[in-house]
């Protein structure tokens, strides 16, 4: 699925945090969004997932316009969103979670659970171990896992390398990778590990200060020195 975002502004209680941002992704890129702390690219997840309203401008999928629409509709049109933080409920059981992700979608989809299970294997390993328990690569991991019981066509993810440990964030940068060949699933990530959207992404944005600075392809924006001089690098 394609999503086309047209000149929005979007923020909180009043305050613009994005400004005038446009950008297309097609269907079954991978988009990696860059920036520093505070440029507003969780801010962009949010907007795209329903989560805050715009200000101004719309947001297509599929050329549907889908700006107010609500996330459950945007959720069953085929958009999942991992959050940063990975919102678990620590004393459900990994089974259980991953079983949660198909419910509360309510999407009529189709059982998942060994395809989820083929992609993170630890899971497989701790199905009826409470998901608290396990280290944050694997609470990370379950939330991928648990988005991808909705089965869906576009997954945004919010920070997903935050609070873990190197190896397995090169993991899930290589499972994420593996999704979207076999797939064909559009994502957006946001992040501030650009090893690991340099790895992955297909093409990259720039944000700051609420605006889109710099987009092209991973090598070029890397080489031109726009890394170095929004992200410090």
């Amino acid at each position: 699925m394609s999503i086309e975002v047209d000149a929005i502004d979007a923020g909180y209680d009043g305050i613009e945090v994005l400004r005038n941002v446009s950008l297309s992704v097609s269907s079954g890129e991978i988009l990696g969004v860059l920036g520093r702390n505070g440029m507003g690219k969780s801010t962009l997840i949010r907007a795209i997932s329903g989560l805050i309203p715009l200000t101004r401008g719309s947001i297509r999928i599929e050329g549907k316009d889908v700006s107010n629409w609500p996330v459950h509709a945007r959720a069953r049109a085929g958009l999942t969103t991992i959050v940063q933080g990975r919102g678990m409920f620590p004393q459900m059981t990994v089974r259980d979670s991953l079983k949660m992700g198909r419910i509360a979608s309510g999407r009529s989809t189709r059982d998942r659970l060994d395809e989820v299970l083929s992609y993170f294997p630890r899971l497989g390993e701790r199905l009826d171990q409470p998901s608290g328990s396990m280290s944050g690569g694997e609470q990370q991991m379950l939330a991928i896992g648990r988005g991808l019981m909705t089965d869906p066509k576009v997954m945004l993810l919010d920070e997903p390398s935050d609070g873990i440990m190197p190896l397995l964030v090169q993991q899930i940068a290589a499972t994420l990778a593996e999704i979207n060949r076999q797939e064909g699933m559009t994502i957006v990530i946001v992040e501030q590990n650009v090893p690991m959207v340099m790895s992955m992404a297909k093409r990259c944005i720039i944000l700051e200060k609420g605006s889109i600075v710099a987009s092209g392809l991973p090598d070029e924006i890397s080489r031109d020195g726009t890394m170095q001089k929004y992200l410090a690098i």
